[in-house]
């Protein structure tokens, strides 16, 4: 039998000739009142201090309820319970441990989720096949493959995705592109994206006794990735930088903005470079169409800071002028006649309340978000094939349409992270 879900039941809960229905009016959009037909039901999986943040723009919209949220962690799904209930000023915000609890849930129409790296693909993909929607934090995957296995899941379940990646939909950032696609900057060549220098993985931390599981499910929280002994540091937000939790040597925890906007200014949202050099922490990288990409932890100069750009800044360079932005807001161009039609005002690079927008819109047409899976595969590829070029040390050619390095069989084997049962996929 086809799924009856509540909004279709209540859109149709009229419909029988002959029986009069008694419907509060709320139900029926009066009063200023969204019907709760209409109402976009999101749940939580894993809600740190930056799931919170975004969960902030959630709550916000009147199209929104949050009814439910999913961790590992007792004092975690306790503090967003909290938060959503006193937004609401009721207490019909549940809390699950188990994740798959959530998935059940036939009246949830979309997920947020904020794990930590090593779940993100994994619990996406899990929402799609349970038939939700989802916006996800990034870096979105661990691997190449994962990258690949995100989005052929979510095409195939037909679910609408939003990666974390909200700068697309931040002001400044979107001007900048404007420029480089218009042509005002003359055939780009150079696109610069910012990032957090890779590093190698730090050694495990030392064994503790674990929890009781019903305050913090260590196994649970590990999830898809290799076992190892708990260490209350990691589930503090310690995990980073360790092997088999954060992804890409760190590089993406920063590259998954910054080459997000270099590819959607490149015209390179379906592919992904050919080459990649790395020189010290500064990775090289070359589109098909021959558009440079660099990645570097320093100023667009070569040293310094980013002169007051703030995080996440990124360059494009064409022929005829360049123009830079960052997290601050703010924007500096190689000529101000680039400025002559005026200039956004400020938005701090970090709010994601016109991403979630974007988002929910989309759930309820069944369009496609500026971060959808697909966009999100390909970014995410230059990010891992970048990370495994500066930890081999060697320029390597790598071939977009089947996702291989050509010739190097031990850049190969770097491209997948295996998973841990019973969390596979």
């Amino acid at each position: 039998m086809a799924e009856i879900t509540r909004r279709s039941f209540l859109k149709s809960a009229t419909a029988f000739a002959g029986m009069p229905a008694i419907i509060p009016a709320s139900v029926l959009g009066r009063n200023g009142k969204l019907p709760p037909s209409e109402k976009i039901t999101v749940a939580g999986i894993g809600i740190g201090p930056r799931g919170r943040e975004v969960l902030k723009s959630f709550l916000a919209r009147e199209d929104v309820r949050f009814v439910a949220v999913a961790d590992v962690q007792k004092e975690r799904r306790e503090i967003v319970r909290r938060i959503a209930n006193r937004h609401y000023g009721d207490d019909g915000c549940a809390t699950h441990r188990d994740m798959r609890e959530v998935l059940g849930r036939a009246d949830i129409d979309a997920v947020l989720i904020a794990t930590g790296d090593h779940w993100h693909a994994t619990a996406s993909i899990y929402a799609a096949r349970a038939g939700k929607d989802v916006y996800c934090e990034k870096p979105c995957t661990m691997s190449i493959v994962e990258s690949r296995e995100l989005d052929e899941e979510v095409r195939k379940h037909q679910r609408v995705y939003q990666a974390g990646t909200q700068r697309r939909n931040v002001d400044n950032f979107r001007f900048a592109v404007d420029l480089a696609k218009s042509g005002r900057l003359g055939t780009l060549h150079t696109v610069h994206a910012g990032i957090i220098p890779p590093r190698l993985p730090l050694e495990p931390l030392p064994a503790e006794p674990e929890p009781d599981p019903e305050e913090i499910d260590w196994n649970a929280w590990l999830g898809p990735a290799a076992a190892r002994p708990y260490n209350k540091q990691y589930v503090q937000g310690r995990w980073r930088y360790h092997k088999g939790l954060a992804a890409g040597f760190g590089l993406p925890e920063w590259a998954a903005h910054t080459v997000d906007i270099a590819q959607w200014a490149a015209g390179a949202d379906d592919t992904t470079p050919v080459e990649y050099e790395a020189a010290g922490t500064t990775i090289q990288a070359v589109y098909p169409n021959g558009v440079k990409l660099v990645m570097r932890p320093a100023g667009f100069d070569g040293e310094g800071d980013w002169l007051g750009l703030g995080t996440c800044p990124v360059r494009l360079e064409g022929e005829d002028g360049w123009v830079e932005v960052g997290d601050h807001g703010g924007i500096r161009v190689s000529n101000e006649a680039l400025l002559a039609d005026g200039k956004p005002g400020g938005m701090y690079g970090i709010d994601p309340s016109k991403h979630v927008a974007e988002f929910i819109e989309c759930v309820k047409s069944r369009g496609r978000t500026a971060c959808n899976s697909s966009v999100t595969r390909h970014g995410h590829v230059a990010c891992h094939a970048a990370a495994i070029s500066w930890k081999l040390g060697r320029k390597l050619r790598f071939d977009p349409k089947n996702e291989e390095f050509i010739d190097d069989a031990e850049a190969d084997a770097m491209r997948d992270t295996p998973r841990r049962e019973p969390w596979t996929i």
